[in-house]
Order: structure tokens, then C-alpha cells, then sequence
């Protein structure tokens, strides 16, 4: 099951709030669970009508399953903090979650 989830922060941040934002995003990474997390800015790739770069930031989590992947949005210690902290950052949110086909 991959979660991704694609942020647009606020223009006016201050410093200490986009570092905040990082802090908080970049201990999402260490939740044991997970199979894999990776957390990215646009890429410099070719504008293209199917390409967006509108997002500040992104965030891909591998899980395991479904039940860890539901541990984690309603009981995970962590994200609830990243949440709490850094709702108010945010423009925009959007969730891509995916299960495999075979």
C-alpha cells in the first residue's frame, strides 16, 4: 500500500516555520513500520501538460498493509503530531493512496 500525499504551503511562511514543516515531515520517515518513505520537492523536469509542479513538497510512504497503513492515520503518535503542528501551514492537500493490482 503506498500513501502519497502532495502538500502546497502557505506563501508567507517564515523560516522557522518551513523548518518546523521539514522537522515534522522528515520524522514521519522514521516510523518503524513503514517499508519505505521518501519526501520530495518538484523535480526539474521538462514542463509538460501532464506534469505538475505546482506542490512544495511531497511525501511517499510505503506500508505493508492496509492495517498499518490505518495504524497510522488514526493512532500513529507521530503523525497525529505532524498534523497537530503543521495543519496550519498548509494551502492544499492531496491524497494518492494506492493498493497493488496482483
Amino acid at each position: 500500500m503506498i500513501h502519497n500525499v502532495y502538500f502546497w504551503l502557505k506563501k508567507d511562511l517564515s523560516t522557522e516555520q518551513l523548518a518546523t514543516f521539514e522537522t515534522e515531515l522528515s520524522a514521519l520517515l522514521t516510523i518503524d513500520y513503514l517499508e519505505h518513505g521518501f519526501i520530495g520537492k518538484p523535480a526539474p523536469t521538462e514542463e509538460r501538460p501532464v506534469t505538475d509542479h505546482s506542490f512544495s513538497y511531497s511525501l511517499t510512504l510505503h506500508f505493508k498493509n492496509m492495517t498499518d497503513h490505518e495504524f497510522y492515520q488514526k493512532d500513529c503518535p507521530k503523525h497525529l503530531r505532524f498534523v497537530e503542528r503543521c495543519k496550519p501551514f498548509f494551502d492544499r492537500v492531496i491524497v494518492y493512496d494506492s493498493s497493488p493490482i496482483h
